[in-house]
């Protein structure tokens, strides 16, 4: 029993460490999935669709105008025209406000025009559009409609290009109109391009994922272009597209049940995005219009779910979605009435913990029975020593004789693993988690524990370096713990497990505070508890 305890804790965090690379979200599919069973035009899918590496424009001279509503603030370009700035005023860099807005349009990306939606006879080079205003204010709570008209006529062609925003959401609707001025009918496709940036250095601590990812055939594709050049071509139902970072999207809702997209890496970091809708045939004097839906904001559960579209299905806790959503549902549910993520999280822990309680209680119990066969079983090994079947034979009739459970002490934290593993999840990747503060100094509950920052480096510390005192007081509770666990009776056994404490503080040094917090409350409890059984059954 002593043996598969000590294997479940190692080997869970053994799991946990090389997590990264079995259970990383799901990249390029295999050469011979690509081509999708439910696709429209299957022999297409390989054939580029005119998406060509983005580059800087010079030779234009466009105009800005500035969007300001209550939870944004940004520019449009006239060039396109695309959105060119887009910053969330409820989201800072770092916990210090001081640090300036989120941007969801990195700066590096500016130049190159990163959304363009439009119509593929006029669009595909860059094109300067006639606003019909310099600004617009978008006032909390407005009814009216906050719309931004851009209009151009060229090739025989009244294009206009409507954007509406909303006092209360990260959605913008494009609305294009193409009218056909010419005698003769005309034939296009409405498309829309989508820019991101790829992080130079990904912190491997977190498993979120980086890049490009798209909505194809009812299923979440997140993709994972590694070389420059690389490329995928989708064809069918393609409900939307979008670039993610760990916390935020733009994403591009195409509104079409047929439509192709092509996605490539330019350069080291560039990746591209380019969705072309089926062709449409305009006769002349006659109109069309589509419209697509932006998205760009945070990724949060709430806000997508309202957007609609499956747009939730971004946010993707790998293997512990089923247990993680859940567990992110209840952090919330407390943080309405607490208004404090730590306190939220102490709370879910307390309500862990009195789910498990019957569990853990028997455990502890069959654990101190154990213990009080220890000398029936040394004596057992002595005498059967060389026999190693016998052996097992009379361990299996003592323990039937005392009516204990050898697999007992496991089972607690074989069923709690994946609990943990989940919160581990959500604390890493969920927004709300992101600069929650706590109390004192502990500004960010989704970054590691640190107090003051020292100039120096700490052997397996990543930085910020500091003094991660909330690690060590989980490290200590866990030594108390683990000092009024019932003893294994294998002396080289129990010091291996009052080793347990030290190997768990070093790897909890650089996970997030708020994972910590849990474990720390936790292992109190789990103090508390075994205090109280000791007492009973003594």
């Amino acid at each position: 029993m002593e043996k598969r305890t000590i294997l479940a804790f190692i080997l869970s965090f053994i799991v946990l460490i090389g997590w990264s690379i079995l259970f990383a979200p799901k990249g390029n599919i295999p050469k011979k999935k690509r081509i999708l069973t439910k696709e429209i035009h299957p022999k297409r899918v390989q054939k580029d669709i005119g998406l060509e590496e983005p580059r800087p424009i010079f030779e234009l001279k466009g105009r800005d105008v500035l969007i300001n509503a209550p939870l944004y603030r940004g520019k449009i370009s006239n060039i396109g025209p695309s959105i060119k700035d887009f910053l969330l005023k409820r989201y800072y860099k770092t916990p210090d406000k001081k640090s300036g807005f989120v941007d969801i349009i990195p700066s590096e990306l500016k130049g190159l025009y990163p959304i363009v939606p439009g119509f593929d006879l006029i669009d595909n080079a860059p094109f300067i559009y006639k606003e019909d205003k310099k600004a617009l204010k978008i006032s909390p709570g407005s009814s009216e409609r906050n719309e931004l008209r851009f209009t151009a006529t060229t090739n025989g062609l009244f294009v206009t290009k409507t954007f509406h925003f909303y006092p209360d959401s990260y959605k913008v609707d494009v609305t294009i109109r193409v009218r056909n001025l010419r005698t003769s009918p005309v034939k296009g496709s409405f498309i829309v391009k989508l820019m991101s940036l790829l992080p130079k250095h990904k912190n491997t601590r977190y498993y979120s994922h980086l890049g490009l990812a798209a909505f194809v055939q009812n299923e979440l594709r997140q993709l994972k272009l590694k070389k420059k050049g690389q490329k995928e071509i989708f064809s069918g139902d393609i409900k939307w597209f979008a670039c993610e970072s760990r916390y935020f999207m733009s994403a591009i809702i195409t509104n079409m049940s047929e439509g192709t997209l092509e996605v490539k890496r330019f350069g080291s970091n560039i990746l591209a995005g380019y969705y072309k809708g089926k062709a449409v045939t305009i006769p002349p004097s006659k109109e069309v219009q589509h419209k697509f839906v932006l998205y760009l904001g945070p990724k949060e559960i709430p806000s997508l779910k309202k957007i609609g579209y499956h747009l939730d299905k971004i946010i993707n806790f790998g293997w512990t979605d089923v247990i993680a959503r859940p567990l992110l549902y209840v952090l919330r549910f407390f943080y309405r009435y607490v208004h404090n993520y730590g306190l939220a999280i102490i709370l879910l822990t307390i309500l862990v913990k009195i789910l498990f309680w019957p569990l853990t209680h028997k455990s502890y119990e069959s654990m101190k029975e154990m213990q009080k066969i220890q000398p029936l079983m040394a004596k057992l090994r002595e005498k059967y020593k060389d026999d190693k079947e016998r052996l097992n034979r009379e361990m299996l009739n003592l323990y039937r004789t005392y009516k204990v459970n050898p697999f007992s002490g496991c089972l607690p934290i074989i069923v709690q693993i994946p609990v943990f593993f989940a919160l581990y999840r959500v604390l890493c990747d969920a927004i709300e988690l992101r600069h929650a503060p706590f109390i004192l100094w502990i500004n960010d509950l989704s970054a590691p524990d640190r107090l003051f920052h020292l100039p120096f480096s700490i052997p397996l510390m990543s930085p910020p370096y500091g003094i991660p005192v909330l690690t060590l007081l989980m490290g200590a509770t866990m030594y108390i713990q683990q000092k009024m666990t019932p003893q294994p009776g294998d002396p080289s056994q129990a010091k291996m497990m009052m080793f347990l404490p030290l190997v768990f503080t070093v790897m909890f040094i650089n996970f997030p505070s708020g994972l910590v917090l849990y474990w720390l409350v936790n292992n109190i409890l789990s103090i508390i508890q075994q205090y109280r059984i000791q007492k009973r059954l003594s």
